[in-house]
């Protein structure tokens, strides 16, 4: 266990990521990777977030979702620490942000852990596991792109690692996680190459802010109370 600084709070907080139990809770990540469950989690997820469709809801979920794992490898490239908690002990809950009602992100502190350099990769190759777990997941009861889920997780490592590359005080451990990322092999399992690195195409992540480098679009523009996104392919 580690103590969380005030700033890690801070930077957790704004990507809708809280310590604090979920005053309505509706389900965990254990329940999303449950087969018996997903279909009520879309339907649930579709309620809260007002989306049009399944489709819709389940890439929201997963952009949500998205939002935590890029504080996973934030949190790791500039503390050397993460989360490393149980499936069952990540909650999501309802709560409002913006004046919209959403479905947010809740972990306990207790759970943040420092990591070892040896156990950097295995660390990172849990995150893409997990990521892949929802995906397939969410794909078995709705039918969505799987480059669509997986885009909506990389944007928001796009910008994250923009920032850390940025950073001398964190820009080695940063370009470490990408190059590991970029590696065909930590993908074994998941997909016979690396998505992480198809997607930046050869590129630094700080040349694609801004730019349409999503090839589908997340929908996120038919979500009430949301706009398009800066990288969406449709503009």
């Amino acid at each position: 266990m580690t103590t969380l600084t005030a700033d890690q709070i801070r930077e957790l907080n704004s990507y809708s990521v809280y310590l604090e139990p979920p005053a309505i809770p509706v389900f965990t990540l254990a329940d999303v990777l449950d087969s018996s469950k997903v279909q009520t989690i879309v339907e649930v997820t579709q309620t809260i977030s007002q989306s049009p469709n399944e489709v819709v809801a389940a890439s929201f979920f997963v952009r949500r979702l998205g939002m935590f794992f890029a504080m996973q490898l934030y949190n790791l490239a500039a503390y050397d620490e993460m989360w490393n908690g149980l499936a069952e002990d990540l909650q999501f809950g309802v709560r409002e942000e913006f004046g919209n009602k959403t479905v947010s992100l809740f972990i306990n502190s207790a759970d943040w852990e420092m990591i070892d350099d040896e156990d950097r990769q295995a660390q990172i190759k849990r995150v893409l596991d997990d990521a892949h777990a929802v995906i397939t997941s969410l794909r078995s009861v709705v039918s969505i792109s799987p480059l669509t889920l997986w885009e909506n997780v990389f944007g928001f490592w796009l910008w994250q690692y923009h920032v850390l590359l940025s950073d001398p005080g964190s820009e080695m451990e940063a370009r470490e996680d990408v190059e590991m990322l970029k590696s065909d092999s930590l993908w074994t399992g998941i997909a016979d190459h690396s998505r992480f690195a198809s997607y930046l195409n050869g590129s630094e992540p700080s040349a694609l802010l801004n730019t349409t480098v999503r090839k589908t679009c997340c929908f996120s523009k038919d979500v009430p109370g949301l706009m398009r996104c800066g990288f969406c392919p449709l503009q």
